[in-house]
Protein backbone atom coordinates (compact mmCIF):
# COMPACT_ATOMS: atom_id res chain seq x y z
CA UNK A 1 0.00 0.00 0.00
CA UNK A 2 2.56 2.19 0.74
CA UNK A 3 4.60 1.88 -2.39
CA UNK A 4 1.17 2.92 -4.15
CA UNK A 5 1.12 5.93 -2.13
CA UNK A 6 4.41 6.66 -2.65
CA UNK A 7 4.47 6.28 -6.58
CA UNK A 8 0.92 7.96 -6.76
CA UNK A 9 2.74 11.13 -4.78
CA UNK A 10 5.54 10.99 -7.19
CA UNK A 11 3.31 11.17 -10.45
CA UNK A 12 1.65 14.06 -8.87
CA UNK A 13 4.83 15.80 -7.87
CA UNK A 14 6.19 15.01 -11.51
CA UNK A 15 3.08 16.91 -12.56
CA UNK A 16 3.09 19.72 -10.86
CA UNK A 17 6.98 20.01 -11.73
CA UNK A 18 5.80 20.07 -15.49
CA UNK A 19 3.08 22.55 -14.70
CA UNK A 20 5.50 24.90 -12.98
CA UNK A 21 8.01 24.68 -15.75
CA UNK A 22 5.60 24.87 -18.94
CA UNK A 23 4.75 28.43 -17.21
CA UNK A 24 7.89 29.74 -18.22
CA UNK A 25 8.40 30.39 -21.94
CA UNK A 26 10.52 28.69 -24.35
CA UNK A 27 12.97 30.78 -25.81
CA UNK A 28 15.12 30.14 -28.78
CA UNK A 29 18.53 31.83 -28.73
CA UNK A 30 21.72 31.42 -30.16
CA UNK A 31 22.98 27.80 -29.68
CA UNK A 32 19.52 26.56 -29.05
CA UNK A 33 16.24 26.49 -26.81
CA UNK A 34 16.14 27.69 -22.81
CA UNK A 35 13.72 27.82 -20.36
CA UNK A 36 13.91 29.72 -17.38
CA UNK A 37 12.96 29.09 -13.66
CA UNK A 38 11.38 31.59 -10.99
CA UNK A 39 12.30 33.62 -8.57
CA UNK A 40 11.32 34.64 -5.37
CA UNK A 41 9.83 37.97 -6.80
CA UNK A 42 6.30 36.84 -8.52
CA UNK A 43 6.33 37.87 -11.88
CA UNK A 44 10.29 37.70 -12.59
CA UNK A 45 12.22 34.35 -14.31
CA UNK A 46 15.62 34.15 -14.11
CA UNK A 47 17.77 32.05 -16.84
CA UNK A 48 21.30 30.91 -15.07
CA UNK A 49 24.51 29.63 -16.58
CA UNK A 50 23.64 30.33 -20.62
CA UNK A 51 26.18 29.50 -22.45
CA UNK A 52 27.31 33.01 -24.95
CA UNK A 53 30.52 31.34 -26.44
CA UNK A 54 32.53 28.10 -27.06
CA UNK A 55 34.64 26.98 -23.60
CA UNK A 56 37.87 28.47 -23.71
CA UNK A 57 39.52 25.19 -23.35
CA UNK A 58 42.00 23.36 -25.05
CA UNK A 59 43.14 25.05 -28.23
CA UNK A 60 40.45 27.63 -27.27
CA UNK A 61 43.09 28.84 -24.84
CA UNK A 62 44.14 32.45 -25.23
CA UNK A 63 41.91 33.01 -27.94
CA UNK A 64 39.24 35.15 -28.52
CA UNK A 65 35.77 33.25 -27.51
CA UNK A 66 34.47 31.44 -30.03
CA UNK A 67 31.05 30.73 -31.10
CA UNK A 68 29.02 28.85 -28.58
CA UNK A 69 28.45 25.40 -29.38
CA UNK A 70 24.50 24.33 -29.68
CA UNK A 71 23.11 21.78 -27.90
CA UNK A 72 19.89 19.55 -28.74
CA UNK A 73 16.50 19.72 -26.75
CA UNK A 74 15.73 22.60 -24.24
CA UNK A 75 18.06 23.87 -22.18
CA UNK A 76 16.14 24.28 -18.57
CA UNK A 77 18.67 27.30 -17.40
CA UNK A 78 18.51 26.46 -13.40
CA UNK A 79 21.69 26.27 -12.32
CA UNK A 80 24.71 28.96 -12.75
CA UNK A 81 27.71 28.18 -14.54
CA UNK A 82 31.19 27.46 -13.89
CA UNK A 83 33.62 30.50 -12.23
CA UNK A 84 36.45 31.26 -13.97
CA UNK A 85 39.53 29.30 -12.79
CA UNK A 86 41.14 30.99 -9.25
CA UNK A 87 42.69 31.45 -6.09
CA UNK A 88 40.67 29.53 -3.71
CA UNK A 89 38.61 32.11 -1.11
CA UNK A 90 39.85 31.69 2.07
CA UNK A 91 37.43 31.51 4.81
CA UNK A 92 37.73 35.50 6.71
CA UNK A 93 38.42 37.30 3.55
CA UNK A 94 35.92 38.94 1.58
CA UNK A 95 34.43 35.60 1.95
CA UNK A 96 32.74 36.36 4.84
CA UNK A 97 31.13 39.35 3.59
CA UNK A 98 29.88 37.27 0.61
CA UNK A 99 29.43 33.77 1.48
CA UNK A 100 31.21 32.07 -1.14
CA UNK A 101 30.62 28.49 -1.21
CA UNK A 102 27.57 27.16 -2.75
CA UNK A 103 29.06 28.05 -6.18
CA UNK A 104 30.41 25.62 -8.88
CA UNK A 105 33.75 24.24 -9.26
CA UNK A 106 35.82 26.92 -10.33
CA UNK A 107 37.24 26.07 -14.13
CA UNK A 108 38.51 27.48 -17.35
CA UNK A 109 35.00 26.45 -18.76
CA UNK A 110 33.68 29.58 -17.57
CA UNK A 111 31.77 31.51 -20.42
CA UNK A 112 28.20 31.70 -18.89
CA UNK A 113 25.56 34.46 -18.75
CA UNK A 114 22.52 35.26 -16.32
CA UNK A 115 19.19 36.93 -17.06
CA UNK A 116 16.46 38.46 -14.83
CA UNK A 117 13.18 39.78 -16.85
CA UNK A 118 9.73 40.37 -16.58
CA UNK A 119 9.31 40.23 -20.05
CA UNK A 120 9.96 36.41 -21.24
CA UNK A 121 9.07 36.23 -24.59
CA UNK A 122 7.92 39.77 -25.24
CA UNK A 123 10.23 41.18 -27.62
CA UNK A 124 7.55 44.24 -27.53
CA UNK A 125 8.49 45.67 -24.28
CA UNK A 126 11.76 46.85 -25.07
CA UNK A 127 12.66 47.14 -21.51
CA UNK A 128 15.86 49.07 -20.57
CA UNK A 129 19.13 46.34 -20.33
CA UNK A 130 21.63 46.55 -17.88
CA UNK A 131 24.81 44.70 -18.40
CA UNK A 132 26.93 43.97 -14.91
CA UNK A 133 30.82 43.60 -15.04
CA UNK A 134 31.71 41.72 -11.39
CA UNK A 135 35.12 43.07 -10.52
CA UNK A 136 37.96 41.27 -8.28
CA UNK A 137 41.39 43.03 -9.58
CA UNK A 138 40.60 40.71 -12.80
CA UNK A 139 41.90 38.02 -10.60
CA UNK A 140 38.87 36.42 -8.90
CA UNK A 141 35.10 37.01 -9.00
CA UNK A 142 32.08 35.89 -11.05
CA UNK A 143 28.87 36.99 -12.08
CA UNK A 144 26.41 35.16 -10.17
CA UNK A 145 27.84 36.00 -6.77
CA UNK A 146 24.71 35.99 -4.00
CA UNK A 147 25.23 40.02 -3.90
CA UNK A 148 24.75 40.30 -7.43
CA UNK A 149 21.16 38.65 -7.10
CA UNK A 150 19.03 40.63 -10.24
CA UNK A 151 15.42 40.03 -9.38
CA UNK A 152 14.84 43.02 -7.58
CA UNK A 153 16.45 44.98 -10.67
CA UNK A 154 13.73 43.11 -13.07
CA UNK A 155 10.91 43.85 -10.64
CA UNK A 156 12.03 47.58 -11.68
CA UNK A 157 11.57 46.88 -14.93
CA UNK A 158 14.81 46.26 -16.32
CA UNK A 159 16.32 43.07 -17.85
CA UNK A 160 19.70 42.30 -16.15
CA UNK A 161 22.48 40.55 -17.49
CA UNK A 162 25.44 39.44 -15.44
CA UNK A 163 28.18 37.16 -16.47
CA UNK A 164 31.34 35.53 -16.30
CA UNK A 165 34.75 36.45 -17.68
CA UNK A 166 38.44 34.98 -17.73
CA UNK A 167 40.53 36.40 -14.85
CA UNK A 168 44.12 36.14 -13.50
CA UNK A 169 46.68 34.38 -16.01
CA UNK A 170 43.72 33.06 -18.47
CA UNK A 171 42.47 35.85 -18.68
CA UNK A 172 44.99 38.69 -19.29
CA UNK A 173 48.08 36.78 -20.68
CA UNK A 174 50.49 37.94 -24.34
CA UNK A 175 53.29 35.90 -25.47
CA UNK A 176 54.69 36.07 -29.09
CA UNK A 177 54.03 32.55 -29.86
CA UNK A 178 50.17 33.49 -29.16
CA UNK A 179 50.43 36.95 -31.11
CA UNK A 180 51.94 35.05 -34.37
CA UNK A 181 48.44 33.34 -34.35
CA UNK A 182 46.91 36.14 -35.48
CA UNK A 183 48.61 39.18 -36.33
CA UNK A 184 46.01 41.35 -37.48
CA UNK A 185 44.28 41.21 -33.80
CA UNK A 186 47.61 40.33 -31.41
CA UNK A 187 45.98 40.88 -27.93
CA UNK A 188 46.65 39.34 -24.91
CA UNK A 189 43.84 40.88 -23.53
CA UNK A 190 41.22 37.78 -23.45
CA UNK A 191 39.22 38.55 -20.75
CA UNK A 192 38.25 41.86 -22.21
CA UNK A 193 37.13 40.23 -25.41
CA UNK A 194 35.12 38.08 -22.98
CA UNK A 195 33.32 41.04 -21.65
CA UNK A 196 32.92 42.31 -25.19
CA UNK A 197 31.74 39.46 -26.47
CA UNK A 198 29.15 39.50 -24.06
CA UNK A 199 27.68 43.06 -24.87
CA UNK A 200 27.92 41.32 -28.28
CA UNK A 201 25.30 38.95 -27.19
CA UNK A 202 22.94 41.33 -25.58
CA UNK A 203 23.11 42.94 -28.94
CA UNK A 204 21.73 39.77 -31.00
CA UNK A 205 19.54 37.78 -28.53
CA UNK A 206 18.16 40.06 -25.29
CA UNK A 207 15.06 41.25 -27.40
CA UNK A 208 14.14 37.48 -26.24
CA UNK A 209 13.89 38.10 -22.53
CA UNK A 210 11.87 41.72 -23.62
CA UNK A 211 15.02 43.63 -23.59
CA UNK A 212 15.49 46.76 -25.62
CA UNK A 213 19.08 45.88 -27.93
CA UNK A 214 19.78 49.93 -28.36
CA UNK A 215 19.17 51.02 -24.78
CA UNK A 216 21.66 49.20 -22.60
CA UNK A 217 23.92 50.51 -20.01
CA UNK A 218 26.90 49.00 -19.20
CA UNK A 219 28.20 49.40 -15.55
CA UNK A 220 30.47 47.64 -13.09
CA UNK A 221 32.41 47.64 -9.79
CA UNK A 222 35.93 48.35 -8.53
CA UNK A 223 38.00 46.05 -11.19
CA UNK A 224 34.32 45.63 -12.79
CA UNK A 225 34.33 49.47 -12.40
CA UNK A 226 37.86 49.84 -14.76
CA UNK A 227 36.44 47.31 -16.91
CA UNK A 228 33.78 49.75 -17.84
CA UNK A 229 36.12 52.32 -18.42
CA UNK A 230 38.48 50.36 -20.85
CA UNK A 231 35.33 49.20 -22.68
CA UNK A 232 34.17 52.91 -23.08
CA UNK A 233 37.52 53.33 -24.71
CA UNK A 234 37.65 50.43 -26.87
CA UNK A 235 37.11 50.83 -30.56
CA UNK A 236 35.36 47.11 -30.70
CA UNK A 237 32.25 48.40 -28.33
CA UNK A 238 31.03 51.06 -30.62
CA UNK A 239 27.04 50.62 -30.79
CA UNK A 240 26.83 48.38 -27.77
CA UNK A 241 25.55 50.58 -24.99
CA UNK A 242 24.35 53.62 -24.71
CA UNK A 243 25.05 54.73 -20.62
CA UNK A 244 27.63 53.68 -18.26
CA UNK A 245 28.50 53.69 -14.43
CA UNK A 246 31.73 53.92 -12.93
CA UNK A 247 31.37 52.50 -9.08
CA UNK A 248 34.66 52.60 -7.27
CA UNK A 249 36.93 52.51 -10.35
CA UNK A 250 38.58 55.72 -9.83
CA UNK A 251 38.03 58.53 -12.73
CA UNK A 252 40.50 60.47 -14.64
CA UNK A 253 43.64 60.43 -13.83
CA UNK A 254 45.65 63.37 -15.09
CA UNK A 255 49.63 62.94 -16.20
CA UNK A 256 51.38 63.79 -13.19
CA UNK A 257 55.11 65.22 -13.32
CA UNK A 258 57.33 62.75 -12.64
CA UNK A 259 57.62 61.54 -9.14
CA UNK A 260 54.92 63.44 -8.20
CA UNK A 261 52.92 61.07 -5.52
CA UNK A 262 48.80 61.49 -5.36
CA UNK A 263 47.59 61.66 -2.06
CA UNK A 264 45.41 59.18 -0.40
CA UNK A 265 47.65 56.70 -2.69
CA UNK A 266 50.26 54.47 -1.68
CA UNK A 267 54.27 55.48 -3.20
CA UNK A 268 55.21 54.38 -6.17
CA UNK A 269 51.62 52.62 -6.72
CA UNK A 270 50.87 53.55 -10.50
CA UNK A 271 47.68 55.26 -11.09
CA UNK A 272 46.98 54.04 -14.19
CA UNK A 273 50.48 52.04 -15.88
CA UNK A 274 48.78 50.19 -18.67
CA UNK A 275 51.66 47.51 -20.16
CA UNK A 276 51.99 47.82 -24.05
CA UNK A 277 51.32 44.78 -25.93
CA UNK A 278 55.38 44.58 -26.09
CA UNK A 279 55.83 44.94 -22.88
CA UNK A 280 53.84 42.16 -21.50
CA UNK A 281 55.00 39.72 -24.09
CA UNK A 282 58.42 40.39 -22.59
CA UNK A 283 57.68 39.74 -18.91
CA UNK A 284 55.75 36.58 -19.82
CA UNK A 285 58.03 35.43 -22.44
CA UNK A 286 61.00 35.09 -19.79
CA UNK A 287 58.77 33.40 -17.39
CA UNK A 288 57.26 30.63 -19.89
CA UNK A 289 60.87 30.61 -21.27
CA UNK A 290 62.19 29.77 -17.33
CA UNK A 291 59.61 27.23 -17.15
CA UNK A 292 60.44 25.52 -20.30
CA UNK A 293 56.82 26.46 -21.88
CA UNK A 294 57.98 27.70 -25.09
CA UNK A 295 55.76 27.94 -27.71
CA UNK A 296 51.72 28.00 -27.84
CA UNK A 297 51.44 24.36 -27.82
CA UNK A 298 53.21 24.28 -24.51
CA UNK A 299 51.49 26.57 -23.08
CA UNK A 300 48.16 24.81 -23.81
CA UNK A 301 49.53 21.38 -22.84
CA UNK A 302 50.32 22.88 -19.48
CA UNK A 303 47.67 22.23 -16.93
CA UNK A 304 45.47 24.43 -15.47
CA UNK A 305 47.13 24.37 -12.22
CA UNK A 306 50.61 24.87 -13.72
CA UNK A 307 49.38 27.65 -15.37
CA UNK A 308 47.83 29.53 -12.94
CA UNK A 309 51.07 28.95 -9.97
CA UNK A 310 53.39 29.79 -12.52
CA UNK A 311 54.02 33.46 -11.65
CA UNK A 312 53.99 33.19 -8.18
CA UNK A 313 56.78 30.28 -8.34
CA UNK A 314 58.68 32.33 -11.32
CA UNK A 315 59.00 34.99 -8.77
CA UNK A 316 59.56 32.69 -5.51
CA UNK A 317 62.22 31.27 -7.27
CA UNK A 318 63.91 33.85 -9.42
CA UNK A 319 63.02 37.31 -7.81
CA UNK A 320 61.76 38.33 -10.66
CA UNK A 321 58.46 40.12 -10.68
CA UNK A 322 55.71 39.48 -13.93
CA UNK A 323 53.07 41.82 -15.23
CA UNK A 324 51.32 38.45 -13.79
CA UNK A 325 51.66 38.88 -10.36
CA UNK A 326 52.92 42.41 -9.79
CA UNK A 327 50.36 45.30 -8.90
CA UNK A 328 46.84 45.17 -10.49
CA UNK A 329 46.25 43.36 -13.06
CA UNK A 330 44.91 45.47 -15.90
CA UNK A 331 44.69 45.36 -20.08
CA UNK A 332 47.81 45.53 -21.97
CA UNK A 333 47.57 48.59 -24.86
CA UNK A 334 47.66 46.36 -27.78
CA UNK A 335 46.49 48.29 -30.76
CA UNK A 336 42.81 46.30 -31.06
CA UNK A 337 41.45 45.98 -27.80
CA UNK A 338 42.83 48.95 -26.65
CA UNK A 339 44.88 51.45 -28.50
CA UNK A 340 45.28 54.06 -26.04
CA UNK A 341 45.48 54.25 -21.99
CA UNK A 342 41.91 55.00 -20.58
CA UNK A 343 43.23 58.43 -19.58
CA UNK A 344 44.71 59.47 -22.43
CA UNK A 345 41.20 58.29 -24.23
CA UNK A 346 39.24 60.74 -22.20
CA UNK A 347 41.85 63.57 -22.86
CA UNK A 348 41.56 62.76 -26.08
CA UNK A 349 37.71 62.75 -26.46
CA UNK A 350 37.04 59.42 -27.88
CA UNK A 351 35.92 57.56 -24.42
CA UNK A 352 32.04 56.28 -25.66
CA UNK A 353 30.28 59.57 -25.97
CA UNK A 354 27.28 58.45 -23.45
CA UNK A 355 25.95 59.94 -20.22
CA UNK A 356 27.97 58.73 -16.69
CA UNK A 357 27.15 58.36 -13.29
CA UNK A 358 30.39 57.55 -11.02
CA UNK A 359 30.92 57.58 -7.81
CA UNK A 360 32.57 55.81 -4.62
CA UNK A 361 32.11 54.69 -1.07
CA UNK A 362 33.37 56.71 1.98
CA UNK A 363 36.32 54.52 2.87
CA UNK A 364 37.29 54.29 -0.25
CA UNK A 365 40.78 55.98 -1.22
CA UNK A 366 41.02 59.45 -1.09
CA UNK A 367 42.42 59.80 -4.46
CA UNK A 368 39.13 58.43 -5.89
CA UNK A 369 37.14 61.65 -5.31
CA UNK A 370 39.68 64.06 -7.22
CA UNK A 371 40.03 61.58 -9.87
CA UNK A 372 36.12 61.79 -10.09
CA UNK A 373 36.05 65.56 -9.64
CA UNK A 374 38.35 65.57 -12.61
CA UNK A 375 36.70 62.62 -14.90
CA UNK A 376 33.07 64.94 -14.23
CA UNK A 377 35.15 68.40 -15.72
CA UNK A 378 36.40 66.33 -18.18
CA UNK A 379 33.06 65.12 -19.65
CA UNK A 380 31.52 68.51 -19.15
CA UNK A 381 34.09 70.13 -21.24
CA UNK A 382 33.85 67.64 -24.22
CA UNK A 383 30.10 68.28 -23.63
CA UNK A 384 28.93 65.56 -21.71
CA UNK A 385 26.94 64.47 -18.32
CA UNK A 386 28.27 62.94 -15.65
CA UNK A 387 26.24 62.35 -12.46
CA UNK A 388 29.03 62.26 -9.24
CA UNK A 389 27.93 60.43 -6.05
CA UNK A 390 29.13 58.79 -2.41
CA UNK A 391 28.15 56.11 -0.79
CA UNK A 392 28.59 56.99 3.19
CA UNK A 393 26.50 54.36 4.81
CA UNK A 394 28.59 52.31 7.90
CA UNK A 395 27.61 49.04 7.65
CA UNK A 396 25.61 47.57 10.64
CA UNK A 397 27.84 45.15 12.18
CA UNK A 398 27.02 42.32 15.64
CA UNK A 399 30.74 42.00 16.14
CA UNK A 400 30.87 38.33 14.36
CA UNK A 401 33.18 39.38 11.93
CA UNK A 402 36.73 41.18 13.17
CA UNK A 403 38.13 42.28 10.20
CA UNK A 404 39.00 46.04 10.31
CA UNK A 405 38.85 46.42 6.65
CA UNK A 406 35.00 45.26 6.32
CA UNK A 407 33.99 47.81 9.02
CA UNK A 408 32.30 51.00 7.96
CA UNK A 409 31.48 52.34 4.36
CA UNK A 410 34.61 50.14 3.07
CA UNK A 411 35.14 49.59 -0.54
CA UNK A 412 32.22 46.92 -2.05
CA UNK A 413 29.84 47.92 0.67
CA UNK A 414 27.00 49.55 -1.33
CA UNK A 415 26.88 46.70 -3.67
CA UNK A 416 24.12 45.01 -1.26
CA UNK A 417 22.33 48.52 -1.76
CA UNK A 418 22.36 49.12 -5.47
CA UNK A 419 21.06 45.50 -6.36
CA UNK A 420 19.11 45.24 -3.16
CA UNK A 421 20.13 41.79 -2.19
CA UNK A 422 20.85 42.84 1.53
CA UNK A 423 18.39 39.41 2.44
CA UNK A 424 21.70 37.59 1.27
CA UNK A 425 23.55 39.10 3.94
CA UNK A 426 24.52 37.72 7.82
CA UNK A 427 24.26 41.89 8.80
CA UNK A 428 21.76 43.13 10.97
CA UNK A 429 20.06 45.58 8.64
CA UNK A 430 17.71 48.03 9.75
CA UNK A 431 15.11 49.64 8.13
CA UNK A 432 16.53 52.43 6.87
CA UNK A 433 18.92 50.26 5.30
CA UNK A 434 15.98 48.86 3.09
CA UNK A 435 14.66 52.26 2.47
CA UNK A 436 18.21 53.49 1.37
CA UNK A 437 18.55 50.56 -0.75
CA UNK A 438 15.39 51.11 -2.67
CA UNK A 439 16.39 54.41 -2.95
CA UNK A 440 19.82 53.54 -4.70
CA UNK A 441 17.80 50.63 -6.80
CA UNK A 442 15.62 53.78 -7.90
CA UNK A 443 18.58 55.78 -8.63
CA UNK A 444 20.92 53.32 -10.59
CA UNK A 445 17.05 52.10 -12.80
CA UNK A 446 16.17 54.98 -13.86
CA UNK A 447 19.53 55.87 -14.75
CA UNK A 448 19.32 52.45 -16.91
CA UNK A 449 15.98 53.82 -18.39
CA UNK A 450 16.26 57.41 -19.22
CA UNK A 451 19.96 58.54 -18.53
CA UNK A 452 19.10 60.62 -16.34
CA UNK A 453 19.26 58.80 -12.30
CA UNK A 454 16.17 61.06 -11.43
CA UNK A 455 13.86 59.17 -13.72
CA UNK A 456 12.06 61.28 -16.85
CA UNK A 457 11.30 64.24 -14.86
CA UNK A 458 14.92 65.15 -13.75
CA UNK A 459 15.00 66.40 -9.99
CA UNK A 460 17.60 67.73 -7.55
CA UNK A 461 20.87 65.77 -8.86
CA UNK A 462 22.52 67.24 -11.25
CA UNK A 463 25.16 66.20 -13.34
CA UNK A 464 28.40 67.68 -11.44
CA UNK A 465 29.94 70.59 -13.28
CA UNK A 466 32.10 73.34 -12.29
CA UNK A 467 29.65 75.36 -11.14
CA UNK A 468 27.64 72.87 -9.71
CA UNK A 469 30.26 71.27 -7.68
CA UNK A 470 28.04 68.25 -5.58
CA UNK A 471 27.73 64.48 -5.11
CA UNK A 472 24.71 62.91 -4.09
CA UNK A 473 25.38 61.36 -0.53
CA UNK A 474 23.78 58.14 -0.03
CA UNK A 475 23.69 57.60 3.90
CA UNK A 476 21.03 57.06 6.73
CA UNK A 477 20.22 60.41 9.26
CA UNK A 478 20.65 59.39 12.97
CA UNK A 479 16.70 58.67 13.18
CA UNK A 480 17.82 55.43 10.95
CA UNK A 481 15.63 57.26 8.08
CA UNK A 482 16.84 56.78 4.20
CA UNK A 483 18.97 60.51 3.49
CA UNK A 484 20.05 60.88 0.37
CA UNK A 485 21.59 64.77 0.12
CA UNK A 486 23.39 66.83 -1.87
CA UNK A 487 26.68 66.95 0.06
CA UNK A 488 29.51 70.15 0.37
CA UNK A 489 30.62 70.88 -3.38
CA UNK A 490 33.63 69.39 -3.53
CA UNK A 491 36.00 71.28 -5.83
CA UNK A 492 38.59 70.32 -7.95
Amino acid sequence: MKTIVSLALSIVLLASCATQKSDYPILSIEGGQIQGVGTDIEGVTAYKGIPFAAPPTGENRWRAPQPVIPWQGIKVCDQFGHPAFQGAHYDGGYTTEWGYGEEKAYSEDCLYLNVWTKASAQPEKKLPVAVWVFGGGLREGWGSEPEFDGQEWANKDVVIVTFNYRVGPFGFFAHPELSAEDPDHATGNWGTLDQIEALKWVKKNISQFGGDPENVMLFGQSAGARSTKFLCSSPLTKGLFNKAVIMSGSGLAKPQPEGTEIAGMPKGFPSSKQLSLKEAEESIKAMTDWANLKTASDLRAASTEEIYALGAIYTKVTGNRTCLNAGPITPFVDGYVLDKPFDDACIEGTIADVPYMIGFTQNDPPFMASQIVDFCLDREEKGNKAWAYQFARPLPDDGSHPQDYLKGAFHSSDLWFVFKSLKHCWRPWTKGDWDLSEKMLTAWTNFAKYGDPNGANGGDWKPYTKDDCQFMIFKLNENDEEHSELGEPLKP
